[in-house]
């Protein structure tokens, strides 16, 4: 068995493909009406084709159960984009014990979208700081072999 991708359920298709192009920068790569397949493997399916799948009007959105999560290279660059977009924040940007910094913000049917610091880039960022590498690793409690490996 392979998991192919995840899909979301969304109200309006195009103001979600509005969302997930202007905010995260995906497009359109498969378009088969109803349901759309983005760059990066997220689909996203129309809430009355969903309903009709599953044989139920019992669809719920903003549960705070689930999200997808995204990296990014240039964090400091996105958030400035981010602050540009109308877009509702879970939280603003925060930093967890590790060193990364992450925001989560919703789509616009409510799912949360993770948006994380690329995790070789906090190494990086460490290591830059002046610090050694048994530091990092202690830092963002992760091993020497991974530390090592950001640093090839």
């Amino acid at each position: 068995m392979k998991l192919k991708n995840p899909m979301l359920v969304v109200r309006d298709m195009d103001k979600s493909l509005e969302f997930y192009k202007k905010v995260l920068g995906l497009r359109v790569i498969m378009d088969f009406g109803a349901n759309k397949t983005l760059t990066g493997g997220l689909s996203l399916q129309t809430l009355e084709s969903w309903k009709d799948f599953i044989g139920s009007d019992k669809v719920s959105f903003g549960s705070n159960s689930a999200e997808l999560y995204f990296e990014e290279d240039n964090f400091d660059k996105f958030i400035e984009k981010l602050q540009a977009c109308d877009v509702e924040y879970v939280h603003p940007v925060h930093e967890h014990s590790w060193g990364q910094r992450v925001v989560r913000i919703y789509d616009p049917d409510k799912h949360i979208i993770e948006i994380g610091e690329n995790i070789k880039v906090v190494c990086l960022r460490f290591l830059d700081s002046g610090m050694t590498p048994e530091q990092v690793a202690e830092r963002m409690d992760v091993p020497m072999k991974f530390v090592n490996a950001c640093m090839r």
